[in-house]
Parts: structure tokens; sequence; C-alpha cells
């Protein structure tokens, strides 16, 4: 783990396939935050403001696990009626969604990126922000574009960012001003990833952190200088950047935040940097892409054509109450599991675990056991999942909207319906009644009527 002082700048034909398809999924890949007291603090609602919509904040909505509270869903998909539809420059990252906003990146040529904020009940635009973003990823790659992959974060103040090419940027919610600018490879060296910067930030803890420089750092998120950096590994094509992105976790009466790199999944103390645990993780040319997954104190991750995992971290005290060593870790294996995820991050309702396949069929495991309760026919290449009480509302890469049942039992298809006529990568938002679609070069609202 490195510190550093306060500065902030103001081979085969089917591994080409696997790669392209990695690529189509970053959203960000894999963003967003969980809010503190702290950071909550400094963006207190007004009265007025007491009965709107959570914010649609991160990567996976507020809690970065796919979980929605709120009025329950109606019974059919049938009350969701379209708001608005702009159509934008082409990306795969999810929008973030406010009380009275809609920000979403943008890629509009092969030098310039773009975030839009929208209004959240007309669609219209409020500003815009563009600035230089080249990122090209590998050639044999290319067929899914070099366009923007990542899902921004908002703590009701800030939006914080990162483009193609690792540069991380503050912008000031109202007017699209920069805050900071870090240029995260000119800054801690070793060049931009090769597939870009495709996973997302994350508030958590007063802090900004964000697997990039091919490791993970912590960033202050009022002057953008780099605080940290740990976990690093990298070099290569095939372990360099990340495609997941990182949680916040209590695990074993300790806080840490918990990443996914292209090789293993680790632990990590959020004030010092300090790795807590590590564990190697079995990974097809580094395709570790899902989003880790907490239950019952420990961890669900899957990746390509290696199973899935639910592994438990245990504390190891020091045996003298004056020592000086930093707390450590065990991890235990608690059981595997053959079915292989691939570019879905899962749902964990209840004991059991929901999660679309790499080869496109969704399974129920109970995490329990590791036994699976049942799958289904292939239904797309990618889904992003919400969940509400014991209902599940999905989008999958070819525009389907689905309300399912969360049962172990039985796949319990409740109703669907298409959503877009283009392929939709971008993570469903859900704020409210407002439902908030990605399309490749579009976004869509959509909402709940009686």
């Amino acid at each position: 783990m490195s510190n550093y002082p306060a500065s902030a700048s103001s081979t085969s034909t089917r591994w080409l396939t696997v790669v392209a398809a990695v690529l189509a999924f970053q959203v960000s890949a894999t963003a967003g935050y969980l809010v503190s007291a702290e950071m909550s603090a400094r963006s207190e609602r007004s009265e007025a403001d007491d009965d709107a919509a959570p914010a649609w904040s991160q990567w996976r909505g507020p809690d970065r696990d796919g979980r929605i509270e709120g009025a329950r869903w109606p019974d059919t998909l049938e009350g969701l009626e379209p708001m608005w539809r702009v159509e934008l420059g082409k990306g795969y990252g999810g929008p973030i969604v406010s009380a009275d906003r809609v920000f979403v990146m943008e890629t509009i040529d092969e030098t310039l990126a773009r975030v839009r904020a929208l209004d959240r009940e007309t669609g219209e635009e409020v500003w815009r922000r563009e600035w230089l973003a080249e990122g090209r990823v590998p050639f044999y790659a290319a067929r899914s574009g070099d366009w923007e992959r990542s899902t921004p974060a908002f703590d009701g103040e800030t939006l914080y960012l990162g483009d193609m090419k690792e540069v991380l940027r503050a912008l000031d919610a109202e007017t699209g001003q920069d805050r900071w600018v870090l240029d995260v490879p000119d800054t801690l060296g070793g060049g931009t990833p090769s597939f870009g910067f495709a996973s997302s930030p994350m508030l958590a803890e007063g802090a900004l952190f964000a697997q990039a420089s091919n490791g993970l750092i912590k960033v202050d998120p009022v002057t953008g200088a780099v605080v940290w950096r740990t976990v690093v590994g990298g070099g290569s094509v095939m372990n360099d950047g990340a495609f997941s992105s990182p949680i916040v976790a209590e695990l074993d009466g300790v806080l840490q935040v918990v990443v996914f790199t292209r090789s293993e999944l680790a632990g990590v103390d959020l004030e010092s940097g300090d790795v807590l645990w590590q564990q190697s993780v079995p990974n097809f040319r580094g395709m570790n892409i899902v989003t880790p997954t907490v239950y019952d104190g420990g961890i669900f991750i899957s990746q390509y054509r290696n199973g899935s995992f639910f592994f438990r971290p245990t504390r190891v005290d020091p045996l003298s109450v004056d020592s000086d060593e930093t707390v450590s870790f065990e991890v235990e294996t608690v059981w595997t599991s053959k079915g292989s995820g691939y570019m879905s991050s899962p749902l964990v309702v209840g004991d059991h675990v929901y999660q679309h396949l790499g080869n496109g069929r969704l399974a129920s495991i109970d995490l329990r056991t590791g036994a699976e309760n049942w799958r289904t026919r292939s239904m797309a290449d990618y889904w992003s999942m919400v969940y509400q009480g014991d209902r599940m509302l999905t989008l999958d890469s070819e525009g389907t909207l689905r309300l399912i049942g969360a049962s172990p039992d039985r796949f319990d298809l409740i109703d669907e319906r298409e959503v877009a006529h283009q392929t939709t990568w971008g993570h469903l938002a859900v704020s409210g009644d407002g439902v908030f679609v990605r399309e490749l070069e579009a976004i869509s609202a959509f909402r709940w009527v009686d």
C-alpha cells in the first residue's frame, strides 16, 4: 500500500469474442457511493424535499446491492407508462437519478466525452459538460466500441465520474463546472488500462474510492488528492485495470472496502488502506466482472468459466491485547458451485442468490448450502437487476423488462414487456415511481401509474 501527499490535478478467436463481449458489458463496470453520515450531512434535503423519491445515486443503487425501498410495485407492467426519451451518444454507463435530475454519460466521437444533466420530469437538458477523453480498446475488442462504460457517483452536491482514459472528475451538480480533475495515469503512472476505465467510483465514509491505477485508490472528494493506493496488480492486457466495482461491507465486525480485482478478492481498511485479507480466485484471463455480494458475513462471487464461490473472512485478533499488530483475517471457502456468472451482478434476496449465468440462463442458489434451486432457458447476454421485497425487476441487453417473483421454488415470471429497440447494457435505474433505461444511443424514462 502506498501513501501520497495531498495534491490534486484541478489467442484464439474464442478469446477475441469473449473480450469483445466483456467490453460491451462494462457499465461500471462497472459506479456510485455508499452515503455516510458525513456525506449525508453535506446534502440534507429541505422540508420540501422530504417526500422526494430516494436518489439512485450509484452503481446498483443506494446500497450497491440492487435493493429498492418505497411503495410496493404494481402486480403488472401494464401501468408503466413512457414519460420521455432523449437521444444520446453511445455509452454503457448507467444513469444517476436525483429528486429532480438525471445524469448520464456519453461518447461523442473518438476524442470527446460528455455528461448531461436532464430534467427528471421532462427530459429537457439542464446543462452539458464536454472534455477531451480519447480512450481506445485493443483492436480485437473494437467491435464493442470505445464508449464510456463507468457509472458516476452522486452525493447530492457533486457528481463524480471517470472516463475511458481513467481521468476522474468532480462536477458541480447544479452547473456542470469542474470542481477538480485527477488524471490518474499521469499522477500515479502506469498508463491507461488496456480496456479503459471500466469500473465505477464509490463514495463511502467521507472519501472517494475507485479501482484505478491497477489497484484501489482513496481520493479526497473535496480536493481530488490521492490519499493512498493499495492492492496493486496489473502490467499486461490479461490483468491490468478492473472490470468489477467495489463495495463496503462489515465483515466479522470490521467495516472495509471489498474489491474484486482481475485475479483476487480482497478486503481493505477504509482509513489506512491496509489489506486485511486476500483470496486468490480462479479466473479465465482476468474476467472477474461481477460486483461482490454480501450474505451472512460472507461474500458471494462468480466468474466466467470458473463457477461460483462463497467465502467467509473471519477476524484473527492478536494474542495480546497490548499488541501493535493490525487486525487480520482468515478466509474460509464455505462452498463452490459449478454455475458460472459472467457480466451480470447477482441479487441476494433472503437466503438465496439470483444470478444470470454466462450461458444466458437465470439461476437460483441456496446461499446456505450452495445447492442450485432451478435455472431457466437462455435469455439474452446480460441482465441488470433490482429487487423490492420478494420481487425482482430485471432489464436484459435486448430491451426486455421483466417483473419476477423472487422464489427459490421456481422461476416465477409475473410479467414482461419490451421497453427499448436498441441494446440496453446500461444498468437499470429505479427511483420512486420512475424507471430509467439507458439504451445504446438514448435514455428513456417511464413512470408507474396506478
